[in-house]
């Protein structure tokens, strides 16, 4: 039964969603529970890791591993958006969720998605300029310019994604309020609308595109350069020296923006929501905060050398302490 409630305004007639879940697998997907709860799992403890080890040790008090925290926190708000709420809905069957509290969702999603977007950005344009410009690099990246370029990317996407909850609330829902999926996406979400949602779908477009895609664009021009300065130089040594400071990030930035652009193309090309979408956006949303640190840690010899140093530092401390 749809759950109803009247408002003054007569926009809303429905007062709740109901999650629910991947479309086609509803009877055994309880058991992707667990896979997922160690991938949120890993995300928290090793972007906490990450965090502890840039803090502690005074060798990572540098800008590309000050962004690399800063990534770190964006990447366990992403995760804790949805992964508490996908695993209710799979062990408490807590499959009801109130309309602002699913707007809210839809925001928050948005908000930090482009904000890993903008951080990969800082992070290309910190390299560009580390191998490029070396000589100038202590005066053109400071601390300064780190702390503008985060509030930069929290006030743009902040700002920027508010126009896809508020069209997304304005729309009228008024027969079904079961969503097939595990999240409040916005393609889920307003394919239950009685009226017309191709504005909320141009408009996520849009601001996809205005957001994310010049990002990837600059992003793009930052590594063009990048390898255009790389191949000048004459010593092999070099050239592989400087190629692999870049090759954790590249790696990150395809798995990011590959995964974008097939659930972008995915949702226009399908009008009726099936799994592969489905999942592919709980994939985007959980794996880039479990796989970031991890790659970074294994491919960094100075993030993975401050770890072997702190785990040191503790075991001897507890050592003492017992």
């Amino acid at each position: 039964n749809i759950t109803k409630h009247h408002f003054n305004s007569t926009k809303f007639q429905v007062s709740e969603f109901i999650l629910m879940g991947f479309p086609g697998i509803h009877s055994w997907q309880h058991w992707l529970s667990l896979p997922l709860a160690l991938l949120y799992l890993s995300a928290i403890g090793t972007n906490v890791l990450i965090l502890i080890t840039i803090y502690w040790d005074p060798s990572l008090k540098q800008p590309m591993y000050l962004f690399l925290g800063i990534l770190s926190v964006v990447d366990m708000g992403l995760a804790t958006t949805i992964m508490p709420k996908i695993l209710a809905i799979f062990w408490f069957d807590a499959k009801v969720i109130s309309l602002p509290e699913c707007f809210a969702q839809i925001y928050a999603i948005h908000c930090f998605v482009g904000m890993e977007s903008g951080i990969f950005l800082c992070m290309a344009f910190d390299r560009y300029v580390a191998i490029c410009y070396p000589l100038r690099y202590s005066s053109i990246i400071t601390n300064s310019l780190i702390l503008k370029a985060t509030l930069f990317m929290v006030l743009r996407n902040g700002l920027f994604v508010i126009p896809v909850p508020v069209l997304a609330a304005q729309r009228n829902y008024c027969s079904r309020n079961e969503i097939d999926h595990c999240l409040c996406s916005n393609l889920g979400v307003t394919s239950l609308a009685c009226d017309d949602r191709r504005p909320n779908s141009i408009c996520q477009l849009i601001l996809a595109w205005l957001g994310m895609g010049s990002d990837l664009g600059l992003i793009i021009l930052s590594y063009t350069l990048i390898l255009r300065s790389v191949l000048r130089l004459n010593s092999a040594e070099a050239v592989s020296k400087a190629l692999s400071t870049c090759s954790s990030h590249l790696i990150l930035i395809f798995f990011f923006y590959t995964v974008v652009v097939v659930v972008s193309v995915t949702h226009l090309a399908e009008t009726k929501i099936t799994l592969i979408p489905v999942l592919l956006n709980v994939m985007h949303n959980i794996i880039p905060p479990s796989l970031n640190p991890i790659v970074y840690a294994l491919r960094t010899r100075e993030l993975t050398q401050a770890r072997y140093r702190l785990y040191h530092f503790v075991s001897r401390h507890v050592f003492d302490f017992l």
